[in-house]
């Protein structure tokens, strides 16, 4: 009736070991029977279905997010790892660190096999990073020229439940590109870019070699008056913001800036401040080196977004002032063969770099040029769309000795300082001299006072010069001398005053207003001499 203590006895602790060592034994002999008999497309085949099976009752979803896409860099798995970065938990205990080439900042990454839970709209999602040693192959390089070693393939796998998949794809991954791009730009070491020596010879991608920019200037440090300060920065920040609006209405997120002025009034300095200002990078372009319009595109053309193309003395660098040089360059002469002609950039090159077709390869970027006589330039180049703000860095002004004083010494008021300003207003000094007398003395009483001595020299000697002048019958460029010129804008003549620092015309009248050629609104001109003059067309 009822089954014996025997038939229902558990078996022994022995004979549990004794089978699973049976069984261990058995899988062991046969996973080397399907190795040694099976070939690897068949193995690889058989696993792939039984893991197929498994996960067809899984509700996880899973996306691989690998390193390469074929010979390619895949960038949302750099952008993972960026985003990844700021939401480490505190706790973890082994993270890789590093500090590559150039930066300033450590970064840190996941290590192999570690995961991240992450939390995105209340869904919960899992990152894990895998590394896997592979035979080695060869993958283009960065520079698209060489090819480097890769030993190991890198992934993340990000998972999920199923029913999330299209939230994930559509919405959480631009999530996570977002929040990488600020990630990055807070990380971000600004760069001076300059020409490799090279890197016209064929290669593509590494014709720029590049150094931290760590250049000082600011817009609270220039010796600029505030409300030409102002003026730019507004300008800068309105660019930035109008992405969508230079879509709409047709044109390359570009804008261009002409700085001119004599030597030593702060042009350098404004450009650094300006990349300061937007983090963006700086790109020193030196026309000399190129021989051909395609080596101009081809550097245009590797140029990151963001950033700052300069072109110093503009009027040095080719020949600008008329279009009479490509007549010239087709007839050969003793002085000039027909080689030499035929290697250099052209004002046509140029004019299709600042504002052509090529212009749009690139989104949100400064051009900047400068020159010490902007006369010299044709006036192609200087049209809206290609120079869109002209700004005259002309010699210090009473606003700009105090922000030196300032920057130099620790204070902006002193007795002597009425004195100075004075100076100032008679001798046509630039910022570059200004600091360098503040700079010879420890003591501030002493860089005063040198200071002092050197105006009353400065003015003394132009008073000489201004009377040589006039006893040669040269009266015709000192100051105050009055033109007549037709205003563009309206086609009035207006009354005209030269600017003794580089014999060019501005407007007499303390102020002026012109319309913002961009949006309408009115900006004010500095026409007064020796001032900072901001023409935004």
């Amino acid at each position: 009736m009822f089954p014996s203590s025997s038939a229902t006895q558990i078996p022994s602790a022995k004979t549990m070991i004794s089978a699973a060592a049976s069984a261990a034994a058995t899988i062991v002999l046969f996973r080397s029977l399907v190795k040694e008999y099976l070939p690897y497309e068949f193995q690889s085949y058989i696993f792939y279905k039984l893991k197929t099976l498994i996960n067809s009752f899984s509700s996880e979803f899973t996306l691989v997010i690998e390193e390469y896409d074929n010979l390619n860099h895949n960038n949302l798995f750099k952008a993972a790892e960026l985003y990844l970065e700021p939401i480490i938990p505190p706790d973890a205990r082994k993270l890789k660190i590093s500090l590559t080439k150039k930066e300033s900042k450590f970064s840190f990454s996941l290590d192999r096999n570690q995961e991240i839970v992450d939390t995105f709209n209340g869904v919960t999602l899992k990152w894990k990073f895998i590394s896997k040693q592979v035979p080695i192959k060869y993958i283009p390089s960065p520079d698209n020229f060489n090819s480097m070693p890769k030993s190991e393939d890198k992934f993340f796998e990000l998972s999920f439940h199923k029913k999330h998949k299209d939230m994930v794809i559509d919405v959480y991954l631009k999530h996570v590109i977002e929040k990488s791009k600020k990630t990055k730009e807070e990380k971000k070491s600004l760069k001076l870019f300059s020409l490799r020596h090279d890197g016209m010879s064929g290669r593509r991608g590494d014709v720029w070699q590049s150094v931290n920019l760590h250049h000082p200037a600011t817009f609270d440090t220039l010796a600029m008056d505030m409300e030409g300060k102002r003026v730019i920065m507004e300008d800068l920040e309105r660019f930035v913001k109008r992405r969508e609006f230079y879509r709409r209405v047709g044109k390359a997120w570009k804008r261009g800036y002409l700085l001119f002025g004599p030597p030593g009034t702060g042009k350098s300095s404004l450009i650094a401040a300006i990349a300061n200002y937007l983090k963006f990078d700086i790109y020193d372009l030196e026309l000399t080196d190129l021989r051909t319009n395609s080596e101009l595109r081809n550097l245009l053309i590797s140029t990151e977004n963001k950033s700052v193309l300069v072109v110093e003395d503009i009027d040095c660098s080719i020949e600008l002032q008329d279009r009479l040089a490509q007549a010239r360059a087709m007839m050969p002469s003793r002085h000039n063969p027909p080689y030499n002609q035929v290697n250099q950039v052209t004002l046509s090159g140029l004019l299709n770099f600042v504002d052509g077709l090529w212009s749009s390869c690139g989104d949100e970027r400064i051009i900047i040029f400068t020159t010490n006589h902007k006369e010299r330039l044709d006036p192609a180049l200087l049209r809206p769309g290609r120079m869109d703000v002209h700004i005259h860095m002309s010699y210090c002004t009473p606003c700009g000795f105090k922000l030196l004083a300032s920057n130099y010494l620790g204070f902006t008021e002193h007795p002597l300082f009425p004195c100075v300003e004075a100076l100032i207003e008679k001798a046509r000094v630039t910022p570059a001299e200004v600091g360098e007398q503040l700079l010879r003395y420890e003591e501030p009483e002493s860089a005063i006072t040198g200071l002092i001595e050197f105006l009353e020299d400065k003015s003394e000697r132009l008073k000489r010069e201004d009377g040589n002048k006039d006893s040669n019958g040269e009266s015709g460029t000192s100051e105050g001398k009055l033109a007549q010129e037709v205003d563009g804008n309206n086609g009035e003549v207006v009354k005209k005053e030269l600017d003794e620092s580089n014999g060019e015309v501005v407007k007499k009248e303390e102020s002026a207003q012109e319309p913002d050629g961009e949006n309408g609104e009115i900006v004010k001109e500095k026409g007064r001499n020796r001032r900072a003059m901001i023409k935004i067309q």
